[in-house]
């Protein structure tokens, strides 16, 4: 897909990290912006931002867990530019889990599907059909993760659990696609290489309250700054991907219709082969070995 200024572009999770990025970038290619998010008071910080810079930006709250509200954005989008270009469905939240998977509170498994699994859904479904309808070229990005998407961190599991299906998800929209012959490709998007300065930490401050927790944390929610304070205590070096580079993998992967926007790196690559090789030799997971806790 050729990008060009006036198509639109909707980025759900749009008013930080990884989806303020590809908005700012989005824009800067002369794209309509739509901006959905939660957290009000930052989307419309975002929105101003891109403003003052020039952009035709929209704006709406949405909870991407909730169908209806996914739904109506599409119908807003739709009303306000007539056509929608790019959808990326990048809205994600960790799951506040803590412990074994079997003393996990069913709440963190709910919300985090909710959002990360059940909002890539809606998004599809309330965007593809009128996209391939138009007949214009289009494509979908969704948003995984290297956890999950490529081998679980078992000390994240539900999180990985989720993002893990938003690959097969992916896949499965792709085949689609191009069943239906339709001028709209598909990605799934790995961020990285490295870590993310993300809201993904804090994401717990969004929780909704038909998805609270029912009985305290053993331990108090650890933003970014204690974890690589933590990692550098022990000795771990710790290196960040800026998310300008995300989204400039994201533009570029659009423009060449590439499936996977995985960047480069001995890490993942290595996790990729040592688990195609356990599955090939019918062998136990030894890649996991390293995260397995005592």
């Amino acid at each position: 897909m050729d990008l060009q200024a006036g198509q639109v572009a909707v980025v759900t999770g749009a008013a930080s990290g990884i989806g303020l990025a590809m908005a700012r970038r989005f824009a800067a290619e002369g794209l309509k912006v739509v901006l959905a998010d939660v957290e009000e008071a930052a989307l419309g910080k975002a929105a101003a931002e891109l403003r003052a810079a020039g952009a035709d930006v929209h704006t709406r709250v949405v909870d991407v867990g909730e169908r209806a509200e996914v739904m109506e954005l599409a119908e807003t989008v739709y009303d306000t530019y007539g056509a929608v270009h790019v959808l990326c469905n990048n809205a994600g939240v960790g799951s506040g889990a803590e412990g074994r998977m079997w003393e996990h509170e069913p709440n963190d498994w709910q919300w985090a599907f909710a959002v990360n699994v059940w909002g890539v859904f809606h998004g599809v479904q309330a965007f593809v059909p009128r996209m391939i309808n138009s007949g214009q070229p289009g494509h979908v990005v969704n948003t995984s993760s290297g956890d999950g998407g490529i081998a679980p961190l078992p000390t994240a599991s539900v999180y990985a659990v989720t993002k893990a299906a938003v690959v097969t998800l992916t896949e499965s929209l792709y085949a689609h696609l191009k069943a239906e012959h339709a001028r709209v490709g598909a990605s799934v998007l790995f961020p990285g290489p490295h870590m993310l300065r993300t809201g993904l930490w804090e994401s717990h401050r969004n929780r909704p309250a038909r998805y609270a927790k029912q009985r305290p944390r053993k331990t108090p929610y650890r933003s970014l700054d204690q974890w690589e304070a933590a990692m550098r205590a022990s000795g771990k070096e710790v290196r960040f991907t800026p998310v300008e580079q995300v989204a400039g993998l994201v533009v570029d992967g659009i423009r060449a219709d590439r499936f996977w926007l995985l960047p480069a790196s001995e890490h993942s690559d290595a996790q990729i082969r040592a688990r195609a090789r356990s599955m090939l030799d019918r062998a136990n997971p030894s890649y996991l070995e390293n995260f397995i806790l005592d």
